[in-house]
């Protein structure tokens, strides 16, 4: 052998390595792939997540509900109350709000953020950026907006979960990043009253929109895509929704949806795989329909 043709083929190993690691990561992963039933051996939706409820938002009646009563952290559906909150008190949508290094502070080990301290957007861009987005500094900004610091902002979300009823929801920050528990059962309550603002519920059920930036260093368009992915499949007609995530929350979608033409709320919280959530959602919807159904 010739020392090139050595050379070549002492290169040539590692790459050889790696790639049969992962051929067999990959089989391992299909091996351990199992597909969940739909129902469980009672008939029941097979939900996998640690909580779940769904409503009928029309009279309020429970179709299904698992440890709903039970407080978990809620991570980004907290932004369903600052929404509520900045509308209450009478957030000029025109208006223009600058991110400053206290939005910054706020949404210290969150995901990454499109909106730079010293830019200012319109109030309702950020209304936008908060809940398609989930951007984290949006809600401080918002709260400053109407006068609020985020403390006062906190305070005005418990207020608020206590006028609407919702015993077991407690807030300790403006973005769900720290601490903020509920129940499925009073989110669902909750998402109740969000469909109350036209204006939030269509922004909320908006799979994508561009704002831009009213004064920044240089001209800015931010485009944002809903981090709800059922708003990206014809199945069901999405009414409003809200996903979140945190390590201690992990998975949560609190979401409104006409199922064959029924108005329902349904909650997931707690779900251990990205896509569980979505799953879950999946299975309870088809639960209902074909138990609808049967009952013709």
């Amino acid at each position: 052998m010739t020392p090139g043709r050595a050379l070549a083929l002492l290169l040539l190993i590692p790459l050889l390595l790696d790639a049969g690691v992962a051929e067999g990561k990959k089989r391992r992963r299909a091996r351990g792939a199992r597909a969940i039933p739909a129902l469980t051996h009672e008939g029941l939706p097979n939900v996998q997540a640690a909580s779940a409820l769904m409503i009928d938002l029309d009279d309020g009646t429970v179709l299904y509900g698992k440890n709903a009563e039970v407080a978990r952290f809620i991570a980004s559906t907290s932004k369903l109350f600052v929404a509520m909150v900045v509308r209450r008190r009478g957030l000029d949508l025109d208006g223009v709000t600058e991110i400053t290094p206290d939005d910054r502070l706020e949404a210290r080990g969150g995901a990454r953020t499109k909106l730079y301290e010293f830019e200012r957007y319109s109030n309702i861009d950020l209304l936008r950026a908060m809940l398609i987005a989930s951007d984290n500094r949006a809600p401080s900004a918002l709260g400053r907006a109407v006068g609020l610091t985020p403390d006062q902002l906190v305070a005005e979300m418990n207020a608020l979960a206590k006028e609407l009823g919702l015993s077991h929801t407690e807030f300790t920050c403006t973005s769900g990043l720290n601490g903020n528990t509920s129940t499925a059962r009073d989110l669902a309550l909750a998402m109740r009253a969000f469909l109350r603002d036209p204006l939030l519920a269509e922004i909320a059920r908006t799979r994508q929109v561009s704002i831009d930036a009213v004064t920044a260093p240089r001209p800015k368009r931010i485009t944002y895509g809903n981090t709800n992915r059922l708003l990206h499949s014809d199945r069901n007609k999405i009414l409003a929704g809200k996903t979140g995530y945190t390590d201690e929350a992990r998975y949560c979608l609190v979401v409104a949806s006409e199922v064959d033409g029924r108005p329902v709320c349904t909650v997931i919280l707690g779900a251990y795989g990205e896509l569980t959530r979505y799953g879950d959602y999946a299975r309870l919807t088809s639960w209902l329909t074909e138990r609808d159904q049967a009952e013709l």
